[in-house]
């Protein structure tokens, strides 16, 4: 939903990477409420390094990241309590604990995480360590949205996944943002990430270098894919 409020998330001239070498220069990027944006890129753009320095889990070289209008350097536990929510590329659940243990310890209802992921009701009981993939990726995805985030940042939701399972994650994410929750998704897997975005950011070696709506990218995706993101339109990962 493409909307006039102003930002509850942005990047400013934003530079960060790692051990004081930045990766990420210069970047601009605005997520306004009950939006969808994706950021695309090819393998070692910068995309996750953007992703966690908007986070909190990395700390930003230069520039600035806004909260609400406001520059803020808290932490990621800080930004959490404060209405963030992330799910991450590496899987955040607790393998040796069930399902249901694992959406006791989230900051959301238990029955909220249901009704967003009815699948996981059979498996309740199971350790989560033995789900597959994609039901691991529904568990961290419920329990996310559950808490009822003003804001989510997901990284690479659809990564190692079937067709079929990244098509129920980003539909997830779209109706998350279209109850009044805001999504900011670094995905590899652009045509089905913009077929539920509202707007995107593509990087290119730390830099954006295209900008513009959902619909745009995908009237243009071939050559998006050709300039960008390389034949088959999916960057790996950074």
């Amino acid at each position: 939903m493409l909307t006039d409020e102003p930002p509850v998330l942005q990047a400013r001239d934003l530079h960060a990477g790692y051990r004081g070498v930045p990766c990420v220069r210069g970047v601009d990027l605005d997520v306004h409420p009950g939006e969808v944006v994706v950021v695309l890129g090819p393998n070692g753009a910068g995309k996750t390094t953007t992703l966690l320095t908007m986070a909190g889990a990395l700390p930003g070289l230069g520039g600035d990241v806004l909260w609400r209008g406001a520059p803020t350097k808290a932490p990621l536990h800080r930004r959490v309590g404060d209405g963030l929510g992330v799910v991450p590329e590496e899987r955040s659940i607790t393998s040796r604990l069930s399902v249901l243990d694992n959406l006791r310890i989230g900051a959301g209802p238990v029955e909220r995480a249901l009704e967003l992921f009815s699948e996981l009701r059979p498996l309740l009981g199971r350790r989560a360590g033995l789900l597959s993939g994609g039901e691991q990726r529904m568990l961290a995805t419920a329990r996310a949205l559950a808490a009822g985030p003003s804001v989510l940042l997901a990284d690479e939701l659809s990564l190692g996944l079937a067709p079929m399972i990244v098509s129920r994650l980003m539909r997830a994410l779209r109706e998350a943002a279209d109850q009044g929750a805001t999504v900011l998704l670094v995905e590899q897997h652009a045509r089905k990430a913009l077929a539920v975005a509202d707007r995107a950011y593509i990087l290119q070696r730390g830099a954006v270098v295209w900008s513009g709506t959902a619909d745009e990218a995908r009237r243009n995706l071939r050559r998006i894919e050709r300039a960008y993101l390389g034949q088959d339109g999916a960057g790996a990962r950074d």
